[in-house]
């Protein structure tokens, strides 16, 4: 068997801690394993726009 990873990627608006925690306790607790973040900036702003949350998990495919 092969070992194959599925992705996925939360983009959100709304780059609190409040919601960034929720997006990371929803999708780990789906078996989705945390892979990284991704901020997407405003022009002449500190804060982020945009999050990008990324997840991966296995899936086996058989080999023939």
């Amino acid at each position: 068997m092969a070992d194959l990873n599925t992705y996925k990627v939360v983009e959100t608006s709304e780059v609190t801690d409040e919601n960034l925690e929720r997006i990371l306790n929803d999708w780990t607790a789906q078996s989705w394993v945390f892979d990284g973040i991704h901020f997407a900036m405003r022009d002449n702003s500190k804060r982020p726009a945009m999050a990008f949350v990324l997840f991966s998990r296995s899936r086996l495919r058989k080999v023939k």
